[in-house]
C-alpha cells in the first residue's frame, strides 16, 4: 500500500495548488458588489440605483432571497422588463434589478441577457437550497463521496503497483540494451546514470497520475454536495480550460508545422540532388578547373549548409512559438553570441577555404609551412596536420599557413614522390665540373632517388669565398620512408663521394686556405663505436 505521510502530503499540497482558483470567488476590492447565494454567484451590480451603492444592493437582494428560501413558499424566478431595468422576481417577492449600468462592457453583453443570466443562476441556487433540505439526496451525495474515496484509494494502489512492476522489467530490459551497445570494449551509456533517470521518470509520471486523480476526487467531491457544488463546476472548468487552450494550440501549430515540415522535406531532396550534380561533374572529363576531387566534399558541404539555411529562414515563421518576444529574444541573444565570439572561427573557417580550393597542397604531398615540413595526413575546415620526418604530427591553424610561404616539394614532380634539394658550398680551386659530377653520383647511391628524371645541380651564388651547389632529384621512395631519411642518406654518400676523391667541403663558412685539406681518409670512415657493413 502507499505510505500515509506520502499520501497526506500530497493531498495537502494539491489543496494549497487548488487554493488560488477558489479565489474567485472573494469579492472584488473595487466597488462592484457581487451578490453571492448559497455560495453561487448570481449578478455582479457595477451601478448605483436610486442612490443605493452596488454593496447595499447586493445586501438586500441577499436578504430577500434567504427569507423567500427560509419561506419555502412559490420560488418561481421571472424576468420582467421595466423603465428601470429588469426585474428578477423570485415568487411574489423582487428579488433585484438589474440596470442598464450592471452590464461588463468588456464582455459586450447588454442588461438584457444579463439579466438571463441572472435569472439562471439564481434558479439554480434554488434548486440546490432545495436539494440540501432533501435527507435523501445528502445520503446519495454521501454515498457517492465514500465509493469515490475508495476507488480513488484503490487507483493510487493500483498505480504504486503498477510503477514497481513497469520500472523493474524496463530497468533490467534496459540495463541488458546499455550492456550490449559498445564500442569495442567501451560501454556507450552509463548503466547507472540510466536506471536513475528511468526511476527519476517513472516516480514523476506516476505522482502525475496521483495528482490528477486526487483533483478529480476533489472536484467530484465538491460537486456532489449543494453548497460546495460551484466549487467543484470551477475546478473541472479550469481543468478543462487548460486541456482546451492545450489542444487549442497544438491543432493551431499543425498547419505550420504541416508546411515546416514539406519545406525541409524539400530542402533534403535538393541537398541530394545537388550531391548527385557535384559526383558527376567531379567524374567528368576533362576534369573542371573549380570541381577536383577533393573539394567534392568541401563544396556538398557548403552547398547543403546553404541550402538548410534558406530552408530554415523559410520555414521560421511556420514554427510553433516564432512569433512570440521569447522566441525573438533568444534569436537575438544566439545572434549577438555568435557575432562576439566566433570571429576566430570564421577566419579559420575561411582560411580552410582557400586551401581547399587553391589547392596550394593535397594530402599526401610533402611541404613545408612557414618552418615546418611534412607530409600532409588531414586537411580539415579549422586546421591542417603534417608528419614530420621525425614521426611528430603537427597541428597547424589554417589561418597560419595562408599568412605564411608554403613550399610543395610534391607537386612538381611526375607521378608520385617528391622533390629532395640540398645545398653545399665548395671552393673556387675545385673545378664545378667535378662538383656537379660528385653530386649527381652520391644522389645515384641514395636508394629512393629516381635517376629518370635525372638529379640536376644548379650554381645559385657566386660568393666572396666560395661558390653554392644546389642539387636537386626527386624522391620515390619504395617503402613509405621520410624525406629527412632520404636527405640524410642523401648527406652520408656526399660526404664519402667528395672524400673519395679528396675534395674538402667548405661549408659552413671559409675563412682561408688550411695548411693540408681537410679530408677524412677511407681506411678512418670507421672509427669505434662506428661498425663497417658487412661484405655479401
Amino acid at each position: 500500500m502507499i505510505a500515509r505521510p506520502r499520501f497526506l502530503s500530497l493531498f495537502f499540497a494539491l489543496l494549497l495548488i487548488i487554493s488560488w482558483p477558489l479565489a474567485w470567488a472573494k469579492e472584488n476590492p473595487s466597488d462592484d458588489a457581487t451578490l453571492t447565494v448559497f455560495n453561487r454567484s448570481i449578478v455582479t451590480f457595477r451601478s448605483e440605483f436610486l442612490g443605493a451603492k452596488p454593496s447595499f444592493r447586493a445586501s438586500r437582494a441577499r436578504m430577500v432571497i434567504e427569507e423567500a428560501l427560509n419561506d419555502g413558499s412559490d420560488l418561481d424566478i421571472q424576468v420582467r422588463p421595466s423603465p428601470e431595468g429588469y426585474l428578477i422576481m423570485l415568487g411574489h417577492r423582487l428579488a433585484f434589478i438589474v440596470a442598464a449600468a450592471d452590464a461588463d462592457p468588456l464582455l459586450q453583453e447588454n442588461a438584457e441577457a444579463l439579466a438571463k443570466r441572472a435569472a439562471g443562476n439564481l434558479q439554480r441556487a434554488v434548486e440546490e437550497s432545495r436539494e440540501s433540505r432533501n435527507p435523501e439526496r445528502m445520503l446519495k451525495a454521501v454515498g457517492k463521496t465514500l465509493l469515490a474515496s475508495a476507488l480513488l484509494l484503490l487507483s493510487l494502489w493500483l498505480i504504486y503497483r503498477a510503477r514497481r512492476k513497469a520500472t523493474n522489467y524496463l530497468l533490467r530490459l534496459a540495463s541488458r540494451k546499455a550492456a550490449a551497445l559498445r564500442l569495442g570494449n567501451t560501454p556507450l551509456i552509463d548503466t547507472h546514470t540510466l536506471l536513475q533517470g528511468l526511476n527519476q521518470a517513472f516516480r514523476i509520471l506516476a505522482w502525475g497520475l496521483a495528482a490528477l486523480l486526487l483533483y478529480e476526487w476533489l472536484s467530484f467531491i465538491l460537486s456532489s454536495f449543494p453548497y460546495t457544488r460551484s466549487w467543484g463546476e470551477r475546478l473541472n472548468g479550469y481543468l478543462l480550460g487548460v486541456v482546451a487552450e492545450i489542444t487549442e494550440s497544438i491543432v493551431g501549430a499543425i498547419p505550420g508545422m504541416g508546411v515546416a515540415i514539406v519545406i525541409f522535406l524539400l530542402a533534403r531532396l535538393c541537398v541530394g540532388f545537388v550531391g548527385q550534380i557535384l559526383h558527376r561533374l567531379s567524374l567528368a572529363q576533362p576534369h573542371h578547373p573549380w570541381l577536383r576531387s577533393e573539394t567534392v566534399p568541401t563544396s556538398r558541404r557548403l552547398l547543403s549548409i546553404a541550402i538548410w539555411l534558406f530552408a530554415l529562414a523559410m520555414a521560421y515563421p511556420y514554427l510553433p512559438g516564432a512569433q512570440t518576444d521569447a522566441f525573438k529574444g533568444l534569436s537575438v541573444l544566439l545572434g549577438l553570441m555568435l557575432s562576439l565570439g566566433a570571429s576566430s572561427i570564421v577566419g579559420q573557417g575561411t582560411a580552410g577555404l582557400v586551401l581547399t580550393y587553391t589547392g596550394a597542397f593535397r594530402i599526401g604531398e610533402y611541404v613545408r609551412i612557414g618552418e615546418y615540413e611534412g607530409t600532409v595526413v588531414d586537411m580539415g575546415l579549422f586546421t591542417t596536420r603534417i608528419r614530420t620526418g621525425l614521426g611528430e604530427e603537427l597541428t597547424l591553424p589554417n589561418s597560419m599557413i595562408t599568412a605564411t610561404v608554403t613550399k610543395n616539394y610534391s607537386r612538381a614532380v611526375r607521378g608520385p614522390g617528391y622533390i629532395v634539394d640540398t645545398v653545399v658550398t665548395i671552393g673556387y680551386d675545385t673545378p664545378w665540373r667535378q662538383v656537379e659530377a660528385m653530386l649527381i653520383e652520391a644522389a645515384g647511391r641514395t636508394p629512393g632517388i629516381l635517376l629518370q628524371p635525372p638529379p640536376r645541380v644548379f650554381q645559385t651564388a657566386l660568393s666572396d669565398y666560395y661558390p653554392e651547389y644546389r642539387l636537386v632529384a626527386q624522391a620515390v621512395p619504395t617503402e613509405p620512408r621520410p624525406r629527412a631519411e632520404v636527405l640524410s642518406t642523401l648527406h652520408a654518400n656526399i660526404q664519402d663521394v667528395f672524400n673519395n676523391h679528396g675534395v674538402q667541403i667548405m661549408s659552413p663558412h671559409y675563412m682561408a686556405d688550411p695548411g693540408e685539406a681537410k679530408l677524412v681518409p677511407s681506411k678512418d670512415w670507421y672509427r669505434a663505436p662506428a661498425e663497417p657493413p658487412e661484405k655479401s
